[in-house]
């Protein structure tokens, strides 16, 4: 086996995890560790769009229905900088205005749960991949 074989699809890639159902997040945060990856995690809103304002994140996985301040308001508080963080909304909601509208705001994958773990692992890896391959 090679070495390369051992390196996670995240090495190196540091990932918040918001999502206010506690299983979920930590089954999300248990993928993109697996992977490789630094995560935080946090349980509604206004945390997220603190953590994301004192060190901000390569990525964020993001819930849509938070408590505090919903998905929508901390995709607006977080994108739009030099310095934004890549985003991943996940949500139960399939109505396709709410996808428009987070494509509006910035939002860079939208998937709806349940999500398997690996689909949302490949897409943030392929996010960090664009990133740093336009960089």
């Amino acid at each position: 086996m090679s070495a390369e074989m051992l390196v996670g699809k995240l090495e190196d890639v540091r990932i918040l995890v918001v999502d206010d159902d506690i299983d979920v997040r930590e089954s999300i945060e248990a993928a993109m560790l697996a992977e490789g990856a630094e995560t935080e995690t946090a349980s509604d809103g206004n945390t997220a769009v603190e953590l994301c304002r004192e060190d901000p994140p390569d990525l964020v996985v993001l819930d849509m229905m938070l408590p505090g301040r919903s998905g929508f308001l901390v995709l607006e508080r977080i994108k739009g900088r030099q310095d934004s963080p890549l985003v991943i909304m996940v949500t139960a909601n399939e109505g396709r205005r709410h996808k428009e509208y987070a494509e509006a705001m910035g939002v860079d994958a939208y998937m709806i749960k349940p999500v398997p773990l690996a689909s949302l692992v490949d897409q943030a890896a392929e996010l960090i991949a664009q990133r740093r391959n336009n960089a």
